[in-house]
């Protein structure tokens, strides 16, 4: 029988050879290779744009945006359909979907003017509400648009709904309906932590335009993955035998309990797109030698095009129990280097989350400590690495980052620098 056609999922274990009797804590990476778009096209899209034009706004940025939207706008091919919203105070919908050619939608975000505050919350509910209805069943028949709300703002919310937690988990609950979000934010004003949580939750993207002239390279990678998208709601589950005390997941990405184990929520993936969810094992003492099944994982997705349909893989997580001699043996040769370079990696992802949490609490010392100490880290691996230019990239920015724990330097741009580095080694896409 052929083998399915779908995302591809092998496991690779930092060392697979463990001493009986004795415990360990070993490092188990999946790998996820996404399948190649299919031959006969993608799946319309629906995007529903939505715009701070707030005060903030005013001049370049919101020139540049402008111009973004109408490059989104003069892409989208027959099938594709987009709604227009703008946000100050108040909430306007500029088109609905469907509901202009591409002229008039060339000349009514030509026309788009700054105003005054920042209703956040109202933007994005219009804009998703635009395809709610249709993604709860009545979008009719045929391949099923992707579908994506793209939030940008370079402000703080100041009037509507204000709770990060209340709007991440609606971010959530609108993804679950099939509508995911990506968040765009500008400058260094506006609230980093809501917006990648709002697009982790929300199975999206998140971005971070330092200066305005690099957003129209943004928008670019937006459409390009959602015009080549293969697979959603992508999700990993760790179920641990009995020879497993814990499992700990040491990407960034949402996780659930599920009934014996652990789901780690990817979101969307592109045609070809690898991901990888490393996980770590503690296992307290394999009693007898021999080969042993210590966790099953179980990858599930579902399907974009004309089929719309939930699929699934099983993955050993197998070891083998030897003599203290034998693993030891394995241990000096150093086991697979690519696992070990990942860990280092989402290592260092981490180390600058917390750096930032401590320089938010006056705490610089300690930051700049912790992010050279991660630094240090991944130059020690590099020399006999597989991938040393990106270990010594990866040092070099936290080094730089380094340099920002002051209180003088550590600014609105010096955090969400910190910040975006470590989401995007946390949920990295190759």
């Amino acid at each position: 029988m052929p083998e399915e056609v779908g995302v591809n999922a092998t496991i690779r274990m930092e060392h697979s050879l463990l001493a009986v009797e004795m415990e360990h804590t070993v490092h188990a990476m999946l790998d996820l290779v996404a399948p190649a778009a299919p031959a006969d096209g993608r799946a319309p899209i629906d995007i529903a744009l939505v715009i701070d034009r707030s005060g903030s706004m005013a001049g370049r940025k919101l020139e540049v945006v402008k111009e973004c939207a109408a490059y989104l706008i003069r892409r989208l091919d027959p099938r594709d359909r987009i709604a227009l919203v703008t946000y100050d105070d108040e909430v306007e919908l500029l088109a609905a979907p469907g509901g202009m050619e591409k002229e008039e939608l060339l000349e009514t975000v030509d026309g788009i003017v700054p105003g005054g505050g920042s209703n956040l919350s109202g933007g994005w509910l219009k804009g998703a509400e635009a395809f709610l209805a249709e993604a709860r069943g009545g979008a009719g028949t045929g391949a099923q648009p992707v579908r994506r709300v793209i939030l940008l703002t370079d402000g703080l919310a100041n009037v509507g709904i204000l709770d990060p937690d209340t709007l991440r988990s609606m971010s959530e609950a609108i993804a679950a309906d099939g509508i995911g979000t990506t968040t765009i934010g500008f400058g260094s004003d506006f609230d980093e932590d809501l917006l990648t949580q709002m697009a982790v939750s929300g199975r999206g993207r998140a971005y971070y335009v330092d200066d305005p002239d690099s957003a129209p390279a943004i928008f670019a990678e937006e459409f390009d993955g959602l015009a080549s998208l293969v697979a959603q709601n992508l999700s990993v589950e760790i179920h641990a035998s009995d020879a497993v005390a814990t499992v700990g997941v040491v990407n960034g990405y949402p996780q659930v309990a599920v009934t014996g184990g652990v789901q780690v929520q990817l979101g969307d993936a592109h045609a070809q797109e690898r991901r990888r969810v490393m996980f770590e094992l503690t296992i307290p003492g394999l009693p007898t030698l021999g080969v042993v099944t210590v966790a099953d994982v179980i990858v599930r997705w579902t399907s974009v095009g004309e089929e719309i349909a939930v699929h699934s893989r099983h993955v050993p997580v197998v070891v083998n129990a030897v003599t203290a001699s034998e693993a030891r043996s394995a241990e000096r040769s150093g086991g697979d280097p690519e696992v070990t370079e990942e860990v280092l990696v989402l290592r260092a992802g981490a180390a600058q989350d917390e750096a930032a949490l401590r320089a938010d609490a006056g705490d610089f010392e300690g930051a700049r400590m912790l992010l050279a100490r991660a630094a240090d880290e991944l130059r020690a691996h590099a020399t006999d690495a597989q991938a040393p230019t990106e270990l010594l990239q990866q040092a070099a920015g936290l080094d730089v980052s380094g340099t920002h724990m002051t209180p003088r330097a550590y600014d609105g741009r010096a955090r969400k620098l910190l910040r975006y580095r470590s989401h995007g080694l946390r949920h990295r896409r190759r």
